[in-house]
């Protein structure tokens, strides 16, 4: 068995070592998230049929949704529909007619990963280029007036930024909707055009982490010894950092890319609630309103399962441009 992990290749243990501990962290947070639903205020059932409804009436309901039974079997029971792919039925749509969860799931996933790529097709490139200028004109006005810039977005939340700009770019000016209602059968452009606010705050959030780190990256390398010695041979200061310094630089910058293109997609939550955004962390909050357990749980799992691949995918590519991670002294 150690002749056989000596012989695998360095980029697949890890791969494999991080999916394992990618799936011990997904049972970890299936438990906390279980655990932390239960604890929730109020009970379902008497929610559900209103203050009026008899002990008999909330019991006969109870047992019809699975709520009779102990926490621990109803979690144990979860897992199981989730293993063999399902997710289970919502609390809710029992009331009124059977409705799997992967059902609600799916048009709010596709909903969020469209505001997370629209909002990554402009917020990555962006935060490269600034990244490379600022550390091409290091100390320059141009340096400083982008780090008070990113600064001052990192500083501010997230709801009070969509704030500000609904208030000036869709209540004073009126140039978008300051309300991002979109479904299915919305024309690509027209959904372009609502997603816009809600894509723009979160560009605002995450393009000043990725920038600062791309800056920080680059002109740690700037002092390296085959860096000098590409200035001493002649090369401009463009083509040392575009040549040189910035393939050095991916491993750092693929991880804070990776890390912000991460809460894309699991810390939404708050700017689809501002904006009325129909994406699965508006789902969330409504599940845990109703503590509809099935749902908060399945939502809570793609969340940490997203977050683990691109953390385990920006592992691979800094590894993959610079082997020596794989050595660690």
């Amino acid at each position: 068995m150690l002749a056989a992990r000596d012989a695998m290749h360095p980029i697949l243990r890890t791969v494999l070592q991080r999916l394992a501990l990618g799936l011990l962290t997904l049972f970890i947070v299936s438990v906390v998230i279980s655990s932390l639903v239960e604890m929730l205020p109020g009970n379902f059932a008497k929610r559900i049929l209103g203050q009026a409804a008899t002990p008999e009436t909330v019991a006969a309901f109870e047992k019809e949704i699975g709520l009779d039974k102990p926490a621990l079997e109803r979690y144990f029971v979860w897992v199981g529909d989730v293993v063999t792919g399902e997710f289970g039925s919502s609390f809710t749509s029992r009331v009124g007619y059977q409705r799997k969860v992967a059902d609600l799931i799916t048009p709010r996933l596709k909903n969020t990963l469209f505001l997370a790529s629209m909002t990554a097709v402009i917020a990555v490139p962006l935060a490269l280029f600034l990244g490379i200028l600022a550390a091409l004109y290091r100390n320059s006005w141009f340096d400083r007036m982008v780090n008070s810039a990113t600064l001052t977005t990192i500083s501010m939340p997230e709801f009070f930024m969509a704030y500000v700009l609904m208030l000036f770019l869709a209540v004073i000016w009126q140039i978008f909707p300051s309300l991002a209602s979109v479904d299915h059968d919305t024309p690509l452009w027209e959904r372009i055009y609502r997603c816009t606010l809600p894509a723009l705050t979160l560009t605002l959030v995450i393009v000043a982490h990725m920038m600062r780190m791309t800056r920080a990256a680059i002109i740690n390398l700037l002092a390296s010894p085959y860096i000098e010695m590409a200035r001493l041979k002649g090369m401009s200061k463009s083509r040392v950092i575009m040549r040189h310094a910035l393939p050095n630089a991916w491993a750092p910058i693929v991880n804070v890319i990776a890390f912000n293109l991460a809460y894309l997609i699991v810390g939404v939550v708050v700017v689809e609630v501002v904006f009325t955004y129909p994406g699965i962390g508006q789902l969330m909050v409504d599940a845990v309103r109703t503590k509809d357990m099935p749902v908060v749980q399945a939502c809570a799992l793609i969340f940490a399962a997203t977050y683990i691949l691109l953390n385990l995918t920006a592992d691979i590519i800094s590894i993959a441009t610079n082997p020596r991670l794989l050595h660690p002294r």
